[in-house]
């Protein structure tokens, strides 16, 4: 700023009111002080003057690299956060890089609040993050110890959907991949459990070990391919589970829906593409997004908000990976 002013024969006070646009400066004196700032390349670093008031008004998100579902709910995440003036800064687990390095990378960098994004970390962790951000606001999961908020989808609702579908298309052989300890699996194996019994199907429960991953649905694809007696439904973790089931399936030579179906969770916007028409429960990743940054301000502009719940209800969208069993 002092090269500025002194670029624009001003006083340093002056170039300070133009940048903050307060009156005091005429308007020539204004656009001297702009021309010349545009001449030495002069940006105002605002990150250092809210640092300087105590704040960074920046929201960081913690998400999962190729998770279609997570990139769906950072895009809703952005408008949101700029209508409310707020910045938004990302931070990734990826192979290598745990989910406590990538939280803390963003405490480390002065995030007011954090959006975790479908936590794996054990509770005590998440409490901790809990007491040491000013808001803390979990996407998918519960919130450990009443001290942070939390927006998800009520898992169970949306499994037990899936298994009436299938059942009602006439399928008993239905089996669940496991989505090990991603965020909701624990509900979705219970919901899975509960609504094959309740049809009257507790002898056909198979959980086949998985993960929310493309590379676990290949597996248990590889795996069902040499059954002899295989489900004739699946319902996978979630959506990139079942692409790598899809592929792995048509690699072994087998139709979907026709040999066996095939449902997701999510309803990412892979889903939507033709050429794989997923079956899948749709979570509102909009309305997820837009509550999660709410829940993350209202906290930091009133510490004494009582920490919040918000579950949303899916909604089963049907396509063409699902059919009636083979022989029906």
């Amino acid at each position: 700023m002092a090269d500025v002013a002194a670029r624009a024969g001003v006083s340093r006070a002056l170039v300070s009111l133009v940048f903050r646009n307060q009156p005091g400066a005429s308007e020539q004196t204004r656009q001297r002080v702009l021309r010349a700032a545009d001449e030495l390349g002069y940006q105002p670093d605002s990150a250092a003057r809210l640092l300087a008031r105590g704040r960074s008004r920046t929201i960081g998100v913690l998400l999962t690299l190729h998770h279609p579902f997570h990139a769906d709910l950072v895009e809703a995440i952005y408008p949101e956060a700029e209508r409310l003036a707020y910045d938004v800064l990302l931070s990734a687990r990826a192979p290598g890089r745990d989910e406590r390095r990538a939280a803390e990378a963003l405490l480390s960098h002065r995030c007011e609040a954090l959006i975790l994004l479908g936590p794996e970390s054990d509770a005590a962790y998440l409490g901790e993050l809990a007491r040491r951000s000013s808001s803390l606001v979990v996407v998918g999961a519960d919130a450990p110890g009443g001290g942070a908020d939390s927006v998800r989808t009520a898992e169970g609702k949306g499994v037990r959907q899936v298994i009436d579908h299938f059942v009602t298309l006439g399928h008993r052989r239905i089996a669940h991949i496991d989505g090990g300890r991603g965020a909701g699996s624990a509900e979705r194996r219970r919901a899975y459990r509960a609504a094959m019994r309740r049809h009257g199907l507790a002898d056909e429960i198979r959980v086949i070990p998985g993960a929310h991953t493309e590379e676990a649905g290949i597996a248990a694809g590889r795996l069902l391919a040499k059954e002899d007696a295989r489900p004739t439904a699946v319902l996978a973790a979630n959506d990139r589970c079942a692409v790598g089931l899809l592929h792995s399936l048509a690699g072994a030579g087998l139709e979907v829906p026709g040999d066996i179906s095939v449902a997701g969770f999510d309803d990412s916007h892979l889903s939507h593409l033709s050429h794989i028409d997923l079956t899948t429960v749709r979570q509102d990743a909009a309305a997820q997004a837009a509550h999660a940054v709410r829940f993350a301000v209202d906290r930091l502009e009133d510490a004494e908000q009582e920490p919040r719940e918000l579950v949303l209800e899916p909604r089963l969208v049907v396509r063409g990976t699902t059919g009636p069993p083979p022989g029906a």
